[in-house]
């Protein structure tokens, strides 16, 4: 049995650089990182910035609700506040 597991041991330790030293199988390292010719990344990319178009628009909705939410508050605030001094 310890023969059977130094063996697997050797074994991996053998063929484990040569597994650490496989390549990726990107495109060279000199090409453009926009310029990829997979069709499913292009479409994943065009997901992402109308996602971040989206995102954008919706941020900049909420800051206007926000605004008109706070200036509502106020005028509340004042109509409360006038309310209790008696007037």
């Amino acid at each position: 049995m310890k023969k059977l597991i130094a063996t697997v041991c050797l074994c991996t330790a053998a063929l484990a650089p040569s597994a650490w030293a496989q390549t990726a199988s990107e495109p060279a390292a000199n090409a453009a990182p926009g310029a990829n010719s997979d069709e499913i990344v292009k479409m994943r990319m065009q997901i992402a910035a109308a996602n971040k178009e989206y995102n954008r628009k919706v941020a900049a909705a909420k800051k206007v609700y926000d605004r008109q939410k706070a200036a509502a508050a106020k005028v509340r605030d004042e109509a409360i506040a006038k309310a209790r001094s008696g007037a």
